[in-house]
């Protein structure tokens, strides 16, 4: 259970390539491709939550608190619960709209798929680069003594 926030760095980092790759393929008209890419990151990403959700049991049921605590003081912690709160907002709003866009998108109805899609890709890759950045700031960078 200790390796579960690596893991979901891990799951996020997979999913940004995806994303990026996925887009890179529509770009090219290479439908197929891009709908199997979209795919694997919605599965990425759906396999991250799982993994947030056991890690925050895990936390809960071994420290008492969901969170983990920052170890970081001064301007580095402004700096960490911006991202950390830009993080979470985006983070919330990701499932709702990566299944409506997938939605969209495997049923054929482009004009709205596209539309949201314009949206939702670059919310997500923020809250993906994001999820990763507060990992290693978490773990790495600043960790409790």
């Amino acid at each position: 259970m200790d390796q579960l926030p690596a893991m979901n760095a891990v799951l996020n980092s997979v999913s940004t390539v995806l994303l990026l790759c996925g887009y890179g393929a529509i770009r090219k008209k290479q439908i197929t491709v891009h709908r199997a890419l979209m795919i694997s990151a919605f599965v990425a990403s759906a396999l991250f939550l799982v993994g947030y959700v056991l890690h925050k049991v895990y936390l809960y049921q071994t420290t008492g608190s969901y969170n983990t605590v920052f170890g970081g003081e001064g301007a580095i912690r402004s700096v960490y619960l911006l991202v950390l709160g830009t993080h979470v907002l985006t983070a919330m709003a990701i499932p709702l709209m990566a299944s409506v866009t997938l939605v969209r998108g495997l049923r054929m109805n482009v004009q709205k798929h596209r539309a949201i899609a314009r949206i939702t890709l670059p919310v997500w890759l923020y809250a993906n680069v994001t999820g990763v950045l507060v990992y290693f700031m978490l773990y790495h960078w600043y960790p409790v003594s």
